[in-house]
């Protein structure tokens, strides 16, 4: 059918409308919403044919930056600090050893050479960020567990993109060198991390001291942010969505105005954007050339759930203080989605032999992890013991407020029963000079403050004081 302007706002409609329903429906089916978005794409390119490679890759390479900034922004570095070191082998050796067992499998099962199957390996071998900040967000899993898979998805993409478009290179230029591309990839890495950092500082900066005119912009403001310095690190040679990992997280955790506003905004727009990206992906496949990589496709997706990926964890993090249980659950959380089916395209644009039959294996390969691995987290976890309580998967947050152009603001604190507040009249709080707690929430209740009200975990006060009191009220407060 012919596509008209009309045409495309009411797909986009649609994809929209069915992607918000479907994340209802997945919650209750225990399913990631990506199954439902990939399945919906694959139902409507009956209806809609759409073949353009190119601008799918466009579209998830934006949906990504979006997702990791999101993704980066809600990650709490107290909780990141202590597993750094276990999520960066995780990101760098344990995506090497999944993508060349991976790979090695692939070569047999679907006859490839030896590049092409370290091809599809590489293509499948980290995990997927999207995927992983949907299904763990809303879960009470053990917390260091939740950071060390986030962190590993949030900064494993490099190390895939790398494998990827160095092996594409070997196959099309077989006189390539493997050690300048090596070279290569250590001064992406780290021009990837000092731009993070540098431009993480220079947002929160940039945000905290503008004044403009209306509050709905600050969001605008970061998500800009966020897309230059995936922009300008690609530029000059460096991980771009590294960079935008790091800088999420610098963001995330810095003391910013407009907080709650920016992370809601965050929130939906990644949402939208994931909707978006796995339907055009869904696009992307026929159901009929799935067929002709039925088997291999489950072979392989057995072979990478229950070999690859736990050999490649069992290996990285062999002298890690992390239990075995611990070891299986992240093994089995290495869960597969947006990352590998847009490296996917890669090949398919480059023109390289037999790109078609790895987009479709990918694509398989991704389907069944989120169908088996996804569902299953919840279950595993519960079944290992790596589930805490809801109160202790609360954790402090913090707002500021400008109050137009002067310089107090209002500070949201939510408090834990670790905090130093907690069990305190407001009479006996030492708060400094010109501070004054304007409002409590508790639960569903809205409480007016007085002398006599004592402060309780899992409180939310609202804080007025001036730029120069802020430090000395939190320390009050927190601790």
């Amino acid at each position: 059918m012919d596509i008209t302007i009309v045409t495309l706002l009411f797909l986009l409609a649609i994809m929209l409308l069915t992607g918000v329903l479907a994340t209802k429906f997945s919650t209750r089916l225990g399913l990631p919403a990506l199954v439902l978005f990939l399945l919906g794409g694959m139902l409507l390119n009956n209806v809609f044919y759409f073949d353009n490679v190119e601008l799918t890759q466009i579209i998830g390479i934006m949906a990504l930056i979006i997702i990791l900034f999101d993704g980066g922004t809600q990650t709490k570095w107290n909780h990141i600090r202590p597993i750094i070191g276990a999520a960066s082998l995780l990101a760098t050796i344990g995506v090497l050893f999944t993508s060349v067992l991976t790979g090695l499998a692939a070569m047999y099962i679907l006859d490839f050479s030896l590049l092409e199957g370290m091809l599809f390996g590489a293509i499948v071998g980290s995990t997927d960020a999207a995927a992983v900040f949907s299904v763990l967000g809303n879960k009470n899993f053990n917390k260091r567990l939740t950071a060390t898979l986030e962190a590993e998805s949030g900064s494993n993409d490099p190390m895939a993109v790398f494998l990827t478009v160095a092996l594409i290179e070997l196959i099309q230029i077989p006189d390539s060198s493997i050690w300048m591309a090596i070279g290569s990839f250590f001064i992406q890495m780290g021009v990837g991390l000092l731009l993070g950092l540098l431009l993480g500082k220079a947002t929160v900066f940039i945000i905290n001291h503008i004044k403009l005119d209306t509050s709905g912009l600050y969001p605008v403001l970061a998500m800009g942010a966020a897309v230059f310095t995936y922009a300008i690190t690609d530029a000059i040679g460096g991980s771009g969505l590294l960079a935008v990992y790091v800088m999420a997280l610098f963001v995330g955790n810095s003391d910013l105005t407009y907080r709650f506003t920016i992370i809601r905004f965050n929130e939906g727009f990644a949402w939208m954007m994931q909707i978006v990206m796995f339907t055009l992906l869904g696009f992307l496949v026929f159901p009929s050339e799935l067929l002709d990589v039925f088997w291999q496709g489950i072979l392989l997706a057995i072979i990478l759930m229950f070999i690859a990926r736990p050999f490649a964890i069992f290996i990285s993090m062999l002298f890690m203080k992390y239990s075995n249980k611990e070891k299986v659950f992240i093994s089995w959380a290495g869960l597969k989605g947006a990352v590998p089916i847009v490296l996917a395209t890669y090949p398919v644009i480059a023109g390289v032999e037999n790109s078609n039959l790895i987009f479709n294996a990918v694509f398989f390969v991704v389907l069944f992890s989120a169908l088996v691995q996804g569902s299953s987290l919840s279950w595993l976890a519960s079944k290992l013991g790596l589930t805490i309580s809801e109160e202790d998967a609360a954790s402090p947050s913090l707002e500021l407020i400008h109050l137009g152009t002067n310089e107090s603001e209002i500070m949201k604190l939510t408090l834990t029963k670790k905090n130093a507040a907690v069990g305190i009249s407001l009479t006996d709080l030492k708060l400094p000079d010109d501070t004054l707690i304007i409002g409590i929430t508790r639960g569903k209740k809205l409480i007016t403050p007085t002398g006599n009200s004592v402060i309780k975990h899992g409180d939310t006060l609202f804080v007025l004081s001036d730029k120069e009191h802020r430090e000395e009220a939190k320390k009050v407060l927190l601790g």
